[in-house]
């Protein structure tokens, strides 16, 4: 090819295809940024749909939600599967579109030839949506037991929170999880609900910023020695009034915990809170789901009220609606709350 063809076809071709690298230009931008603007859209009435649909915490609210639980459910396990079932429905159910907002998914398995799930809402991060704050609690009973306080307050404060957080757009992604199978004979094994879940965010490379366990949070009493002490400990390590919320978790948490406590502390709730980052060899320190996220490496905490080191009524016939401190357990969730907003805002 002589020099001039090359010349005269640079000549028409460079224009050519700088038009068109224009028209390109133009339909990416305008089409696909119009798409993510409709996408945009969508997701900002949805937001607004269900932001109709929330609520503040509350005491009847939460009365209300244990009551299902312990009295119109009662027992639940694999022994008592039928009723196990009942109360995933329900949750799902209270979580769903028709109610809270949520599309709820279920994380299913098989334990000892049944099928069993773990109920899961997600609302969307927004700045760091890669981020997960996971809040749980396990919605199972130990045998002859209706679970009131264990832990049918601490579902209780996950629906409360889930609808209060309901249509918001958090920063981090926020995971409202109800685990089954947290009581004996699965309790720390592979059966476990939370094992389940949190091995399977692990295989996944999920980045969990946080874990919350909300485990038996109904019991307070400002009587003296009404607050026992875990073996191990040493002699006022805690108080000897059982009037506080704890938030309990091992030493490599131990700034989830403070950051946990100060955002609690600044919601200016009632009840009194107590961070104790300990060993987890002592008694009770990762007696619940926030154990789980331990195996695999994830900062998480327990809020509880110490369970047997102060209910009388833990795994008991006994642990009935009747028995759970309902203003001041409410007054927990509202701290909660913040705690809650704190951890999917926060930098």
């Amino acid at each position: 090819m002589d020099q001039g063809k090359i010349i005269r076809i640079c000549l028409v071709g460079l224009p050519i295809g700088l038009l068109l690298m224009g028209v390109a230009t133009v339909f990416v931008t305008h089409f696909v940024d119009t798409k993510d603007a409709e996408e945009i859209k969508v997701e900002q009435k949805q937001a607004e749909a269900a932001g109709i649909m929330r609520k503040p915490v509350s005491q009847e609210d939460l009365e209300k939600y244990v009551s299902v639980l312990a009295n119109d459910i009662g027992e639940r396990n694999l022994a008592n599967d039928k009723k196990l079932r009942a109360a995933a429905y329900w949750i799902e159910s209270s979580l769903g579109p028709s109610n809270m907002g949520y599309t709820v998914d279920r994380q299913k398995y098989e334990v000892d030839g049944q099928e069993v799930w773990n109920v899961v809402a997600q609302l969307p991060g927004t700045e760091y949506a890669n981020e997960i704050v996971v809040v749980g609690a396990h919605y199972d009973t130990v045998p002859g037991c209706p679970g009131a306080n264990d832990n049918g307050t601490g579902v209780a404060a996950l629906l409360a929170l889930a609808n209060a957080f309901t249509g918001t757009q958090p920063a981090r992604t926020i995971q409202f999880v109800a685990f089954v199978n947290e009581e004996p004979p699965y309790f720390q094994t592979d059966s476990m609900g939370s094992v389940v879940y949190a091995k399977q965010l692990g295989r996944q490379g999920a980045k969990v910023a946080a874990m919350i366990s909300l485990e038996t949070i109904g019991c307070y009493s400002d009587e003296p020695g009404s607050q026992k002490l875990p073996e191990g400990l040493p002699p006022g390590a805690f108080p000897d009034v059982g009037n506080f919320i704890a938030f309990v978790g091992n030493t490599e948490s131990q700034s989830l915990i403070d950051h946990a406590k100060n955002a609690y502390d600044g919601a200016g709730v009632d009840v009194p809170s107590l961070a104790a980052a300990l060993p987890e060899s002592i008694n009770g320190v990762g007696w619940s789901d926030h154990w789980s996220f331990w195996r695999e490496g994830y900062p998480a905490f327990m809020v509880t009220d110490t369970a047997p080191f102060r209910y009388p009524h833990y795994h008991e016939p006994t642990d009935t609606p009747d028995q759970i401190d309902f203003p001041r357990y409410t007054d927990v969730v509202k701290g909660l709350r913040a705690v809650v907003d704190s951890l999917a805002n926060d930098r």
